[in-house]
């Protein structure tokens, strides 16, 4: 009898690192849904659902994967993509995520981090030399965009910019005081930006006030824009060729680009505007005309860490499944997992992000917003859930707990949008059947 529980205690440890590593091994393939752990009637609500939206006009369309235990078992668009030919809106249409391009550079500042180029609690300063003795804004007078500035308690660090706590604020998205600083000094949310050279813009933004002190609040700011220009600097490459040569390369993420090229423009997904009417039409631009929607065709070379990348819904569900994996897929590892862990738990502390419904519930970890226990008790989503979006209606979480990663991607604003993201996470999780 010893000999056999000899031989089950060498067992058994070799039996939780081998179903681990399995779960960590996980490759995305298309199955039926009773494989992820799904109802294919209770999924049909979806289905329905999303045609439903088009029909209501609260979106002109919509994309949706899902995938469970790297199932996916729903994958599929509604809708159309132009509105006199009615063409439809394809799966594999290529989209504008703006901020969900934060995700991929935090995984490249992570992947630095793990090669030794810097510490978290690095001051920024360290390198790029105006960050040094930063000032925080104290008054501001509108009719000259004048200041006042008081001390910084402590250095701007690595840490405060990989959870939003630097003190650093988001062009034409803040306050008065932080919007007229920011044009006043040419500064943009990234997006489209033609004409600057990132160096110089993160350069100036470094010798601008901060809008709080670093650490003591939680504010959306340029902070991954920071980040994408040290990536440049730790890494020798820009950012574009970063995250082609290290990511998007080695997880086959094909259709992710800062410069779409001319060959995929014609899948790059139009953009819309609703209105209360109903009325949906196409845009060329938003913004007052200040930003052409083409921008992702237009060749540049300002490379923004918090918004410029295109691509489709299966590459970044691509990307979450590694993230979902422990930072491997297909082989390859990007991050090891306790670096996966640290992106996605509570990093600020008693601080609550105020972005997003019961934001005082929930917490942020690098670059992520992630659900808390107590959050959970507002959604179908289990604590622990990870989740970002982008600002042209594209957005995803990742569920650890039910091993699952989800995806919505549109392009329009109007204001029925939100209507779809209030029926979408129920629909989802009233699917699951095990």
């Amino acid at each position: 009898m010893n000999r056999y529980l000899a031989a089950l205690f060498i067992l058994v440890p070799f039996i939780v690192y081998s179903s681990t590593a399995q779960a960590q091994a996980k490759i995305l393939t298309e199955a039926a849904p009773a494989a992820g752990g799904f109802s294919a009637a209770r999924l049909a609500r979806l289905d329905s659902g999303m045609s439903s939206w088009v029909k209501q006009k609260w979106v002109n369309g919509s994309v949706v994967l899902i995938a469970r235990h790297g199932k996916i078992v729903f994958y599929k668009a509604h809708g159309y993509n132009d509105q006199p030919t009615n063409a439809p809106l394809h799966k594999n249409g290529i989209f504008r995520v703006a901020s969900q391009t934060k995700a991929l550079t935090t995984v490249a500042v992570m992947m630095l981090w793990e090669e030794g180029k810097f510490s978290l609690d690095d001051p920024v300063s360290r390198f790029i030399p105006s960050f040094a003795n930063q000032k925080v804004l104290a008054s501001f007078q509108a009719k000259d965009t004048t200041y006042t500035t008081v001390p910084a308690k402590r250095p701007v660090t690595i840490r405060d910019l990989l959870t939003h706590t630097s003190g650093l604020g988001y062009p034409a998205i803040g306050p008065p005081a932080e919007s007229a600083i920011y044009a006043k000094n040419n500064l943009t949310g990234g997006v489209g930006t033609k004409g600057q050279k990132l160096s110089d813009a993160m350069t100036r933004l470094g010798s601008l006030p901060l809008f709080f002190q670093p650490g003591e609040q939680w504010k959306y700011g340029l902070n991954m824009d920071v980040l994408g220009y040290l990536i440049e600097k730790w890494s020798g490459l820009t950012l574009e060729d970063f995250f082609l040569k290290r990511i998007c390369q080695p997880l086959g993420m094909n259709d992710t680009y800062f410069n779409v090229p001319p060959e995929k423009g014609p899948r790059l997904v139009n953009f819309f505007l609703g209105d209360s009417t109903g009325r949906i039409q196409k845009q060329s631009s938003v913004f007052g005309g200040a930003l052409d929607m083409n921008y992702p065709l237009q060749k540049h070379d300002y490379f923004s860490g918090g918004g410029g990348l295109s691509t489709t819904i299966y590459d970044y569900a691509v990307f979450l499944q590694m993230l979902l994996n422990g930072g491997e897929y297909k082989g390859v590892r990007l991050l090891a997992r306790n670096t996966v862990r640290l992106m996605t738990m509570n990093q600020i502390g008693d601080l609550s992000p105020n972005v997003g419904d019961h934001a005082s519930d929930n917490k942020f970890g690098f670059g992520f917003l992630v659900i808390s226990e107590n959050g959970s008790r507002f959604t179908p989503s289990q604590a622990g859930t990870y989740s970002w979006g982008g600002v042209f209606s594209t957005s995803y979480w990742v569920d650890p707990k039910e091993d699952m990663l989800v995806l919505i991607y549109r392009q329009m604003w109007g204001p029925y949008v939100t209507n779809t993201d209030k029926a979408f996470k129920p629909l989802v999780y009233q699917a699951i059947n095990d």
